[in-house]
C-alpha cells in the first residue's frame, strides 16, 4: 500500500504559506505565536492530503489514461484500493474535526478551504479562469489561515501578494501541462492556449513583484534587499519551466538547488530584519 502516495507529504512545503503572518508581523519571537502558527500549519497539512485523496478518488479514471499519473498515482497504479482510499479519507477527517476544538476561528478557515477544494475537484476545475482562481484563493487561505491563529491583523498587500504569486504558479503549471501533452492532460485545457496562459502568467508575475515591493516599501522598508531574490525566484522558476518542464512548483522547489537556496535566503534575511526591528 502506498499510503504516502496519497497524502503527498512533499505537497506540505506549500502549507508554509501558513506562516507568512507569523514572520512578517514579527510574532515569532513569541513562543505562543509559534506554537499556535505551527499547529495552524499541521491542521492544514491534515487538510491539503485529505483533498489529494478526494481529488485521486474522483480522478481515479482520467489517471489511469494519464502517462505519467497512471504510474505515480496510488490508486490509478492500483497500489491502493478505492476502499482503503476511503478509509484514510475518513481519517484525515476525523482529525480535521477534532481542530474545531483547537481554534474554531482557524478551522472555519480551514473548512473554507475544504469546501472551495471540494467545489473544485466535482466541478470547477472544468471552468476556465475560475480554475485558476480556485488554485490560488488555497494560497490565500492559508495565509489568512495563519493570521488567524496568532491573532494579528493580515495585511492587504500580503493577501494581494500571495493572490498574484499563486496565479502565476496556476497558469505556468496549466501552461506546461497544455504545451507538454495538450487538452488531453485535463479536461479544462481545451479552453486555454499557451500564448493565453504565457499572458496570464506575465501578468500575474508582474503584479506579484509589484504588490510585494510596495508592501516592502511601505510596510517593511528593510525588506528593500529582498526584492531582487523574490525577482530571481520568478525567473529561476519560469527557467525551470521552459528548460527541463515539470507541472508542480514544489517538485522544482525540492529538485533545483538555485531556487531553493533562494527560498531559503528569503526567509532568513526576512527573519532576521524584522527580528531587528
Amino acid at each position: 500500500m502506498n499510503f504516502l502516495g496519497l497524502i503527498r507529504p512533499k505537497q506540505w512545503i506549500k502549507n508554509a504559506f501558513v506562516l507568512a503572518p507569523l514572520v512578517f508581523s514579527g510574532s515569532f519571537t513569541k513562543q505562543a505565536a509559534i506554537v499556535e502558527a505551527l499547529i495552524a500549519t499541521l491542521v492544514f497539512c491534515v487538510a491539503s492530503s485529505a483533498t489529494y485523496v478526494l481529488n485521486d478518488l474522483s480522478d481515479v479514471e482520467a489517471d489511469r489514461l494519464h502517462p505519467l499519473k497512471r504510474y505515480t498515482r496510488p490508486l490509478a497504479a492500483g497500489t491502493v484500493t478505492v476502499g482503503q482510499a476511503r478509509a484514510l479519507l475518513a481519517a484525515l477527517s476525523a482529525l480535521l474535526l477534532a481542530s474545531l476544538v483547537w481554534r474554531p476561528a482557524t478551522a472555519a478557515v480551514v473548512i473554507g478551504y475544504l469546501t472551495l477544494n471540494v467545489a473544485y475537484s466535482l466541478w470547477l476545475k472544468r471552468v476556465p479562469v475560475v480554475d485558476l482562481f480556485c488554485v490560488a484563493g488555497g494560497f490565500v487561505l492559508r495565509v489568512f489561515a495563519g493570521a488567524v491563529a496568532i491573532e494579528v491583523v493580515l495585511s492587504s498587500w500580503m493577501l494581494i501578494t500571495t493572490l498574484c504569486l499563486a496565479l502565476y504558479l496556476a497558469a505556468i503549471k496549466r501552461r506546461d501541462e497544455l504545451g507538454e501533452r495538450g487538452a488531453a492532460a485535463r479536461t479544462v485545457l481545451g479552453s486555454y492556449t499557451v500564448s493565453l496562459l504565457d499572458r496570464y502568467a506575465e501578468m500575474s508575475a508582474v503584479g506579484a513583484i509589484v504588490f510585494y515591493s510596495l508592501f516592502v516599501l511601505q510596510v517593511r522598508p528593510g525588506l528593500a534587499m529582498t526584492i531582487p531574490l523574490v525577482l530571481f525566484g520568478l525567473f529561476r522558476y519560469w527557467y525551470i519551466v521552459e528548460d527541463k518542464g515539470g507541472e508542480s512548483p514544489t517538485d522544482a522547489l525540492w529538485r533545483d538547488w538555485p531556487l531553493g537556496l533562494t527560498v531559503v535566503a528569503w526567509g532568513a534575511i526576512c527573519a532576521y530584519t524584522i527580528s531587528r526591528g
